[in-house]
């Protein structure tokens, strides 16, 4: 055999034919029509279809046995089972634990007034605290509430005051600014929010 100068044997004719073959099959499988994966999904086994049906006998079977049991009214004619039902539980109620007297509980605004500051956009309030409480009490939150002549509301400012006022005590604060007010506003209502025990 010759092709263009090259002369071929037989085993070299035999070697150049294999890749041809080989590439001839790929082509060949390529065009081949597969199964999508919607009908290797939709097409179930008979194993899976029985599996199905099994689980929901099983599933309707123990609805049905729910539906019919007695309930813990009914009656029951052994005596073992009357004892154990008719028996308390063994559980304890929750204990009630009385609520700690919190420090504003001791704790009175027993005085205050209001006034404006830095060119009447401030509310500057005085106060006096007292403390009756056993205990000492620090940083003491007060909300004060301002309101309009007519005694609509206007805005609520908070303010905590990084003091301690001793047990048993008064003590007067003077000119604590709570914050920025409405121009509106004509009279102000403070009250204690919270404090802690020292």
């Amino acid at each position: 055999m010759r092709i263009a100068g090259w002369s071929f044997g037989k085993s070299e004719a035999r070697l150049a034919v294999l890749p041809a073959i080989a590439i001839v099959g790929c082509a060949i499988w390529l065009m081949l029509p597969q199964a999508s994966d919607a009908e290797s999904h939709s097409a179930a086994t008979p194993s899976e279809v029985i599996t199905q049906s099994v689980s929901r006998t099983d599933h309707t079977a123990a609805t049905q046995a729910t539906l019919t049991s007695p309930g813990p009214s009914a009656v029951s004619t052994d005596p073992n089972q009357a004892v154990g039902a008719a028996a308390p539980l063994d559980i304890a109620p929750p204990e009630t634990v009385a609520p700690a007297k919190s420090p504003p509980d001791g704790l009175k605004i027993i005085s205050q007034s209001w006034r404006r500051g830095g060119l009447g956009s401030k509310a500057l309030v005085t106060f006096t605290l007292r403390n009756t409480n056993d205990y000492a009490v620090r940083d003491i939150e007060i909300a004060c509430s301002f309101i309009r002549r007519d005694g609509s509301h206007l805005t609520d400012r908070r303010r905590i005051i990084p003091d301690t006022v001793n047990m048993k005590s008064r003590k007067r604060y003077a000119g604590v600014l709570v914050g920025f007010v409405n121009v509106h506003a004509n009279k102000a209502k403070c009250s204690l929010v919270t404090a802690s025990r020292v």
